[in-house]
């Protein structure tokens, strides 16, 4: 795969979404977050939603507008946002900003946000947090799809539901972003659309078959992303996922129930302030033990040492950051398609 300079992508990116309406802000923003992604390793949520994007804001179904973002602060510490499906990672970054700020007084700050656009991969907002000793938490879900069905079940309900998590360390920080599904929609569209099968069992069929065929999902009866645990241990992953959508659509007072149909996403953001609590110091002191322990347990595999949550996603970032990032060609494609509709045409790495 050609490699792309992670500069050039944003610079790229920010303009397309100005042209395509997003106010300067909202672009840059969200060019930043979906390149972050790429540069973490999440290829199915960076670049590659940048198509989606420009087409709902074309369509009306996004906005790039910062003026329809409703704030209601009901506590020092608490407010909902309301983004009228602005553009996803500009509302994550809002409210990540906001939280931080209650954090610095209170301890802690917490947002929940209702009719937000998607808001790609969540480990992208998680490193400037952790970097400043603070500890960042979100979890999403999309009201308008379902893609998991619930334990014992063949329907499909919710969503994969991830939910992120920044730990500072002074030696490894941590950064989490796990699904309570066993693959993420994403990974399904992009392995049938390249007419291959999944790495791993992780499809129900509509007839209840196991199976590592991404046709199965869109069959007749469709299928469904097993719950993480799959089978055996789905229990777990389906009382998560149920936890991520309570915190997330019930919390903001919008979800399902309401029929939304708009590609979307409720949202809870948190930011914690160690220094409020046990103290920043002991904080570090115990994730760094905690780290330094899991380093030293016995490998299974030789060849395969343990690595913490995150370890391997920065150790990518600063290759791809120094050699650029290889994006699949379907991505590249999509974005000559979206240059070539535009002014730039002829002046970007895509034409």
């Amino acid at each position: 795969m050609t490699r792309y300079d992670a500069a050039t992508l944003r610079t790229t990116l920010s303009a397309l979404f100005r042209e395509a309406g997003a106010q300067e802000e909202v672009a840059e923003t969200t060019a930043r977050i979906l390149v972050e992604g790429d540069l973490l390793g999440h290829h199915t949520h960076g670049v590659k939603l940048a198509d989606g994007y420009l087409k709902d804001l074309a369509a009306g179904n996004a906005s790039g507008d910062p003026g329809v973002l409703k704030i209601q602060e009901n506590t020092p510490v608490a407010a909902l946002f309301d983004g009228h499906y602005l553009l996803g990672p500009y509302l994550v970054q809002r409210a990540l900003d906001h939280c931080r700020a209650a954090a610095a007084t209170f301890g802690l700050g917490m947002v929940s946000l209702k009719r937000s656009h998607h808001i790609a991969c969540l480990a992208a907002y998680l490193q400037p947090l952790v970097e400043a000793n603070l500890v960042p938490l979100i979890l999403s879900s999309d009201p308008a799809v379902a893609s998991v069905a619930p334990f014992g079940g063949l329907d499909r309900v919710y969503t994969p539901n991830p939910l992120a998590a920044g730990i500072p360390g002074r030696e490894q920080p941590l950064l989490i972003d796990v699904s309570m599904s066993t693959i993420t929609n994403g990974t399904v569209g992009k392995t049938h659309a390249a007419g291959e099968r999944l790495a791993h069992p992780a499809i129900l069929s509509g007839h209840g078959a196991v199976s590592d065929d991404p046709a199965d999902y869109f069959a007749e009866p469709g299928g469904s992303i097993l719950p993480l645990g799959e089978l055996a241990f789905g229990h777990k992953g389906f009382a998560l996922g149920l936890m991520v959508e309570a915190l997330t659509s019930a919390l903001a007072g919008f979800g399902r129930k309401d029929g939304p149909t708009t590609w979307g996403a409720s949202v809870m953001v948190m930011v914690i302030d160690p220094a409020r609590f046990g103290g920043t110091q002991a904080f570090l002191d115990e994730t760094d033990h905690l780290a330094r322990r899991c380093f030293e347990a016995r490998p299974r595999d030789a060849e395969r040492p343990v690595r913490l949550p995150g370890q391997s996603g920065l150790a990518r970032r600063r290759d791809y950051l120094a050699d650029g990032i290889p994006l699949p060609e379907d991505v590249v494609a999509a974005m000559r398609q979206a240059v070539a509709r535009s002014s730039l045409a002829g002046t970007t790495p895509f034409g």
